[in-house]
């Protein structure tokens, strides 16, 4: 296997462990992170004035003469398929795709094949560079298999260390629409008795709160207090749909990103996502509310109706504000298309 050596010294007063020396004064066109430092400390590829150190806690010194052999981007034992991909943006560094609903993004043991990264693997062939030391698309963030909706994933070191980055900052602009049981509404006693929750102006629903993986269900995330990680979502009521108003078609923006975020803390909060097999997506329908027809095409809806819409951020190597939009899925549409007589 072919190598790269790098070699630079640590600047004026590092940061005690090696990792973390590393990680701050690697020159930033080799695009490495901490993780990547660390395996490649463990590996042996690090030397420290011509001695290998293998513990990335090693302590460090100003001055010190670091080398780093980094080994050439390997193919990827995943495999690609030609599955085709609604491309919204394209370019050396970054796609930007609107995956459809139904489509996992990583391959798991559930789900060995046919999913994001197999399609990616077949669209973008030699084009990739090579992220964590493999050439493979750079996941930096998910979406969940029966949500729709737009991706950004990394070609290049580089652009997956500048996302990722931001992701962590939580300065990803990230718009979600979802429809949605009940109308929620800063009037509502119950929804302000609802730990967690709160409005802002505007009738915007704010929920804040933990999250973690349920302790018996492993498919789900249970709302926490104390323990797992912070969660912050907002949500406004974009259109109202029956007599009175059963149904809501919601904008949802994220502050954070966890695993099922918008679908649990929707849940918490009372107002569960249509469709939604894992947090009650069935619900009964007052019969005066909506027209019977209406009602049977809420209950038949055979996923989450939530669609990730809106992706903003700046491009991690032209440094350039980059905004996509996705319109919603036929389903969902169809959906809304059903509902419009009875919109409130």
């Amino acid at each position: 296997m072919s190598h790269r050596r790098i070699t630079f010294s640590l600047a004026e007063g590092p940061p005690p462990r090696l990792d973390k020396a590393l990680a701050r004064d690697v020159p930033e066109q080799e695009a490495l992170s901490r993780t990547r430092l660390m395996k490649l400390i463990e590996r042996g590829a690090v030397q420290v004035d011509g001695q290998v150190v293998r513990d990335p806690r090693a302590v460090t010194r100003e001055g010190a003469v670091i080398t780093v052999d980094v080994e050439e981007a390997e193919d990827s034992h995943i495999l690609p398929e030609d599955i085709p991909l609604e491309v919204v943006f394209e370019d050396a560094d970054l796609i930007v795709v609107n995956k459809p609903s139904g489509m996992v993004v990583h391959p798991a043991p559930g789900s060995p094949n046919g999913t994001l990264v197999n399609a990616l693997l077949a669209h973008c062939g030699d084009e990739l560079s090579g992220v964590g030391g493999m050439k493979r698309p750079g996941i930096v963030h998910r979406i969940d298999k029966e949500t729709s909706g737009l991706l950004v994933v990394a070609k290049s070191d580089s652009a997956h260390h500048g996302l990722a980055k931001q992701f962590e900052a939580h300065t990803v602009e990230r718009y979600y629409q979802a429809l949605v049981y009940g109308v929620p509404d800063a009037n509502d006693p119950r929804l302000r008795g609802i730990k967690g929750t709160n409005f802002e102006t505007g009738n915007i629903l704010k929920m804040t709160t933990q999250l973690a993986r349920h302790k018996t269900d492993r498919q789900r995330q249970a709302v926490l207090f104390h323990g797992g990680r912070h969660a912050v979502t907002r949500a406004r009521t974009v259109r109202r749909f029956g007599t009175p108003a059963v149904i809501a078609l919601m904008e949802c923006w994220l502050e954070t990103g966890r695993t099922h975020q918008i679908r649990v803390h929707m849940a918490h909060a009372g107002h569960g996502l249509v469709g939604d097999p894992v947090y009650g997506g069935k619900r009964k329908i007052a019969k005066a509310a909506l027209p019977e027809a209406m009602a049977d095409a809420i209950r038949a809806f055979p996923r989450q109706a939530l669609h990730a819409a809106v992706l903003g951020f700046q491009h991690p190597v032209t440094g350039e504000m980059v905004r996509f939009e996705a319109p919603l899925p036929p389903d969902i549409a169809a959906l809304l298309t059903v509902l419009e007589p009875s919109q409130a």
